[in-house]
């Protein structure tokens, strides 16, 4: 069980922002000691050479005091000097013009001949000691070589000093990175425990509580505000989506209860068959209305869902605008409303047909129910070529709707007070202007009102005209297509 939590545990983003931070902490350390190292070994080289580099520049002025021939007498002071730096491992060669070796101090460790191996004017390790030696010109005008050298132990001892230190920093690292880091991450993710936490309480039916923002405007304090706006939204969809269950009910109880009622009143005594026959057709009228509401809440779901195929379908909007209004045309004569179709350029739009056609007839149809007698309405389309887009615009000058409706008419089931003063006869379900928004948006396009009330009311359904080289290739695949051609 232990090793199963352990397991578990190295996989939390704490632990791996431990992991991380130790890991970049070490190298980062690791790389500074090395470094440091580095950096002082150069030092008390460069210090090293110095010191022979003077070294050197006090033989060149006693060199340069006497003849070739007298140059043993300095021999003395420098066997006194070797003698004196005998700790340090201090000696000196000299070689005459011949390459061969003049003297050498007392001290001078296995004195090697002059060679190439060393360079000349240039610092060299060699057997545990650092040399340097140099040409110097002697009175009479001779040039002998001076090689000058001392141990190196004590730079080993300093680098093994340094490597000790530098060893227990590791250490204290390998211990304080790891438990740092862990305290670290833990505070950085803190917050993110506490989302997470919220977020795993929250239940569908209660989404009033919402993430604490700490005020800190970092990435975290971002991401509750992105999931408080997230909850916002889905709190306002399920509300809608309850106050549409619970209108939806009470639209589909009415009709049945109707049905119901007349039923049973019907098989309380005997009747006549005309009587049945008034009953059924009573039942099939309110069969009607539940079935054009199944289908708007069907329709309305498939929206909501993007189900809609409009991709690869064309649509010739001018002629289905022609059609929809010569079929409203009896009912405007019935009414004794003038129904005038204006200018119908030619436009092509991708979409669904049906869908278009239903947003045309709902437009019409709720002109021509809230238009007085004597009344018009007006239906027009325009091109807006500089917009790329079309504007289907239906106009009546009916009673208009109050400022304070506007904002509510497209949702779902809501009636305007003028609406539910009519008769039942054309009082409707309250779901046709929400259908006809939710399929221009499905076509990607936004329906606007204008309203003046006394003065009437401007539906304007703004869809994206069809690029001419999308409707060449649609009307290519409707032509390859035998059944079932898009075209309108």
């Amino acid at each position: 069980m232990s090793f199963e939590r352990l397991r578990q545990a190295t996989k939390t983003l704490r632990f791996r922002l431990m992991v991380w931070n130790a890991a970049v902490v070490l190298l980062t350390a690791l790389g500074i000691l090395i470094g440091v190292r580095e950096g002082l070994r150069f030092s008390l080289l460069s210090e090293m050479d110095q010191v022979l580099r003077q070294d050197i520049n006090e033989i060149r002025l006693a060199v340069g005091e006497y003849k070739l021939a007298d140059l043993s007498r300095i021999q003395e002071d420098l066997n006194r000097k070797a003698r004196g730096h005998d700790q340090d491992g201090w000696f000196v060669q000299v070689f005459g013009p011949d390459t061969k070796e003049f003297f050498a101090s007392e001290n001078t460790p296995n004195p090697r001949p002059l060679d190439d191996v060393f360079l000349k004017a240039l610092p060299t390790s060699s057997q545990g000691h650092r040399m340097r030696q140099e040409q110097l010109e002697t009175r009479d005008g001779a040039y002998v070589t001076v090689r000058v050298g001392a141990r190196l132990d004590f730079l080993g001892r300093d680098m093994k000093r340094i490597d000790e230190i530098a060893l227990c920093i590791v250490i204290v690292m390998l211990v304080a990175a790891p438990v740092g880091g862990y305290l670290l991450a833990g505070r950085a993710t803190r917050p993110l425990a506490e989302i997470i936490y919220t977020m795993a309480r929250l239940r569908p039916d209660q989404l009033r509580e919402r993430l604490q923002l700490r005020q800190t405007g970092d990435e975290l304090d971002q991401l509750s505000q992105t999931f408080n706006k997230l909850l916002d939204k889905i709190a306002e969809y399920l509300q809608q989506h309850r106050d549409s269950l619970a209108n939806a009910a009470h639209e589909l109880r009415t009709p049945l209860a109707a049905i119901r009622s007349s039923i049973e009143v019907c098989l309380n005594e005997e009747r006549s068959s005309g009587d049945y026959k008034d009953l059924l057709a009573n039942v099939i009228e309110e069969c009607a209305s539940l079935e054009l509401l199944v289908n708007q809440l069907l329709l309305l779901a498939e929206t909501e869902a993007d189900r809609l195929k409009i991709v690869g379908n064309y649509v010739e909007l001018d002629k289905l605008v022609e059609r929809s209004v010569d079929m409203f045309r009896g009912v405007a004569d019935f009414k004794d409303i003038d129904l005038v179709l204006g200018a119908l350029p030619a436009t092509y739009v991708e979409g669904n047909r049906h869908h278009l056609r239903q947003l045309l007839n709902n437009l019409v149809d709720n002109a021509l129910k809230f238009t007085q007698e004597g009344g018009r309405v007006v239906v027009t389309l325009e091109r807006d070529a500089a917009n790329h887009c079309c504007n289907l615009i239906v106009q009546d000058n009916g009673p208009g709707i109050s400022p304070k409706e506007v904002p509510h008419i497209f949702e779902r089931f809501y009636r305007g007070d003028k609406a539910r003063q009519r008769d039942m006869k054309t009082r409707g379900t309250g779901l046709g202007l929400c259908i006809c928004q939710a399929v221009v948006q499905a076509h990607g396009g936004e329906l606007l009102v204008t309203s003046n009330e006394g003065q009437g009311t401007t539906f304007i359904a703004r869809l994206p005209l069809l690029n001419p080289e999308a409707l060449a290739a649609a009307r290519e695949q409707a032509t390859d297509t035998p059944v079932g051609s898009p075209s309108a």
